[in-house]
Formats: structure tokens, C-alpha cells, sequence
């Protein structure tokens, strides 16, 4: 098996490539009716992380946070050409460890199609099916 390429996440809100990554969020079935203006807000007002290989962008996640008692992890995102190779398990990791974030106590989460992935986390399915716990 080949080497992965060595990714690295940084939580510098201007280093994202914010047209790529609001182009693939309004592409993803959770992000369809924003607007660029919406997603440029959301990120403002998040904490952020962006994943690199070899400097160029290849995901994104955000939580939506009061930086105290709770957080809401959405818009984990990887790019389709470098889906697979641990991406976003290392941006899950990366927000789960977040300097700001890291003392947090509860995380939540919705999903349609991602349980798996989460549950690998410690995130629980909850009574309606889509929203997720992660407790400390």
C-alpha cells in the first residue's frame, strides 16, 4: 500500500479557500439552499479547521460553539478527488482537539448517511436517528 500523503490541519480561518469550499458545501445535500454570503458568516462566526496536502486545501469542518458548554459540528467536507484517504478523520480529530474547543464537555451533530463514521468517535445515534452526542 502506498504512503498517505502527509495532511496538515490548521485552524486559520484565512488560509481557507473560501470559493472551493462554499462551492462544495451549496453541492452537499445539508448545504443546497445557502448562499456564499450565508456560508461567509457561518465561518465567520464558527471555529474552523482546513486540511492541506503539500499546501493546497482538501477539506474543511466547522463547529458552531459558545466556546464553554457546547458545540455542533457540521460541514466536514472533502474534497471528491481525496475522499478516502483519512481526511476527515483527521478533521473530526482536529475540531474534537481544538485549542477553543478542546474543553468542551458535549458535542452534537446531525447526519443522514454518516453514523459509521462518527460512532468511530464516540458520537451515539440518538432516539430520532440523525442527531448525534459525543459526551466526554
Amino acid at each position: 500500500m502506498a504512503d498517505r500523503p502527509e495532511v496538515e490541519i490548521s485552524y486559520d480561518l484565512e488560509r481557507i479557500d473560501f470559493e472551493r469550499t462554499s462551492e462544495l458545501i451549496r453541492a452537499s445535500y445539508w448545504g443546497e439552499k445557502r448562499t456564499d454570503a450565508i456560508n461567509r458568516r457561518a465561518f465567520d462566526h464558527s471555529a474552523c479547521a482546513a486540511a492541506f496536502i503539500d499546501g493546497q486545501q482538501v477539506g474543511f469542518a466547522r463547529a458552531m460553539t459558545d466556546y464553554a458548554c457546547f458545540a455542533y459540528l457540521c460541514d466536514v467536507i472533502v474534497w471528491p478527488d481525496k475522499r478516502g484517504a483519512g481526511i476527515g478523520k483527521k478533521l473530526v480529530q482536529a475540531m474534537l482537539d481544538h485549542p477553543d474547543l478542546a474543553g468542551i464537555p458535549a458535542f452534537s451533530l446531525r447526519t443522514s448517511d454518516a453514523h459509521s463514521f462518527y460512532e468511530a468517535f464516540g458520537f451515539e445515534v440518538s432516539r430520532d436517528g440523525m442527531y448525534m452526542r459525543f459526551v466526554r
